[in-house]
């Protein structure tokens, strides 16, 4: 079984009560459940100081009519998780240029999607982005 969640907390919960429920399943029927659990990916979680960097520079730079700043919350799986964990950071989208679904980004799909088609014109501005970011913390 998958399981992912929003919150470390309601992560650590879902973990307990889902072993406390095989046990007492497995026990009404005179049986004894052993769970084994991996973790897997970390819980992502933005640093609010540099989720506002971010969006400042992003605002800056595009305008806020290009720029959705809070989207729908995401329970992927991302290494960046990791990275998070150990140092303060934002995990930022850029979108494909195409609002044809922007839950998504635009572009139809995601970026790991077999579908997904990389709009080649989003590529200076995702480099000005980043560069700004740098250029925005080093100074700061």
């Amino acid at each position: 079984m998958g399981l992912r969640a929003l919150d470390r907390d309601v992560r650590s919960l879902l973990e307990r009560r889902i072993k406390a429920l095989a046990q007492s399943q497995a026990h009404s029927f005179g049986l004894h459940a052993d769970v084994a659990w991996r973790s897997g990916y970390a819980v992502l979680v933005n640093d609010p100081a540099q989720t506002a960097l971010a969006r400042e520079v992003v605002l800056a730079l595009v305008g806020a009519d290009k720029v959705t700043l809070q989207g729908p919350p995401l329970t992927g799986s991302d290494d960046f998780a990791f990275m998070l964990e150990r140092v303060p950071g934002s995990y930022v989208l850029i979108g494909n240029g195409d609002a044809k679904d922007q839950r998504l980004g635009g572009g139809g799909c995601m970026v790991h999607h077999p579908g997904y088609d990389f709009n080649d014109d989003n590529i200076a501005v995702g480099s000005a982005f980043w560069v700004s970011l740098v250029r925005r913390f080093l100074s700061a």
